[in-house]
């Protein structure tokens, strides 16, 4: 899990970079991976959710252009810099 927030004034940036990351994503359709995004209540906060198999670092979104793009605008469009965090499942429930 990541958490970040962007700076007001580039919220719109990071917008254009996650699209196309997940533009990418739909194209490369990288086996093993779950990817979610979510901007918090509408400002500038943000949550990403990443599941894949093996080493996180080593996940496939790393290798996309796009994600690597993205990844090294943070740095300037942050408040300051993502905090990651390891989560192990304890239990899951999907309604479908």
């Amino acid at each position: 899990m990541i958490r970040y927030t962007v700076r007001p004034e580039r919220v719109g940036q990071s917008m254009v970079l996650l699209h196309a990351v997940y533009a990418d994503l739909q194209q490369a359709r990288p086996r093993g991976l779950r990817y979610d995004t979510f901007r918090l209540d509408g400002g500038g906060s943000f949550l990403a959710l990443i599941e894949s198999e093996g080493d996180p670092v080593a996940a496939p979104h790393h290798r996309l252009a796009s994600f690597q793009r993205y990844r090294a605008a943070l740095s300037e469009i942050c408040t300051e810099p993502p905090i990651v965090t390891y989560l192990d499942e304890v239990g899951s429930y999907r309604s479908e």
